[in-house]
């Protein structure tokens, strides 16, 4: 294969592989939260991918945000789509929602963000937008209402992990159109050090009142690596250089298949059942969302 055959290949390869990447942040936070409480867990995944940026961003000469409002502008979406993102997600799952679930109710997130920013931009929401916006949740709410109390250990819903979903659903819809609307292009690398310092400050204090200590073994040390060299720096690395290529609106596209995507990696690692009736809410809520991200033609 040609040099430039081998290139488009990689390059339109490299949103799969992100949403694959995507996906196994669930994951990891099933296999963590085990043997960590979630603030103490994400605190040190946040200092640890700081000291990893720092070195990076020094060898390659990337350049800090020079204005003090785009640093104060990158430490709000760092607050919101890390603290709060992430928080949310960590905390559901150590209340016991299982990795597919989680998945499902921020996959909702591409929805809420295309009706935001087509409502606020004065364009008009289409019939097979709003149909999508209906068939997601009828999906999920599908799921939610055959899992609440009644699903197994590490896999049920509850009012308190239900609320750490929602928390972590609207948070980084939140920091999306935050992002969108204030934030100017700036490196990667420079802009997430920025964020994670940010998320680093809000989520140290709730750690500290966290009186569950961390418990090191394998399946930690792993989760951990994995958050912080395959997520933070892998993940971000990967999507910057979609972004630089003009492929970041495949990855959006392409977001409907991470809650089955989770779900099939879940049942295979976890057991977590995929019942006749988790299947068709996921089913239900993936066409949703593909019917609200796809671009007109």
């Amino acid at each position: 294969m040609a040099p430039a055959n081998r290139d488009n290949a990689w390059l339109r390869a490299m949103p799969w592989v992100f949403v694959l990447i995507w996906s196994t942040g669930f994951i990891v936070a099933r296999y963590g939260m085990p043997h960590a409480p979630p603030m103490k867990f994400l605190a040190v995944r946040y200092a640890l991918s700081i000291l990893c940026f720092l070195p990076w961003i020094v060898l390659a000469g990337v350049k800090w945000p020079s204005d003090r409002r785009q640093a104060l502008h990158l430490a709000v979406t760092g607050v919101l789509m890390h603290a709060g993102y992430l928080g949310g997600v960590w905390a559901a799952v150590k209340a016991g929602m299982g990795s597919g679930l989680s998945s499902l109710i921020v996959g909702i997130q591409p929805v809420l963000t295309a009706i935001w920013l087509t409502s606020v931009g004065g364009q008009h929401v289409s019939r097979r937008q709003w149909v999508g916006l209906l068939l997601g949740f009828a999906g999920l709410v599908l799921v939610v209402s055959r899992k609440f109390g009644a699903g197994g250990p590490g896999d049920q819903a509850t009012w308190l992990n239900l609320s750490f979903a929602v928390m972590a659903l609207f948070a980084i819809t939140a920091g999306t159109l935050y992002q969108k609307r204030f934030v100017m292009p700036c490196d990667v690398r420079s802009a997430n050090t920025v964020q994670l310092l940010a998320a680093l400050l809000v989520t140290l204090p709730l750690a500290l009142m966290e009186s569950e200590t961390m418990r090191w073994n394998a399946e930690l040390a792993g989760a951990m690596a994995w958050s912080v060299l395959g997520l933070t720096l892998g993940g971000s690395s990967l999507l910057y250089m979609l972004i630089q290529r003009g492929a970041a609106a495949s990855v959006t596209s392409l977001m409907y298949l991470v809650p089955p995507c989770t779900a099939l990696i879940a049942w295979l690692l976890f057991a977590e059942p995929i019942t006749s009736v988790t299947l068709a809410g996921t089913a239900l809520t993936a066409f949703g969302v593909s019917l609200v991200v796809r671009p007109a033609r």
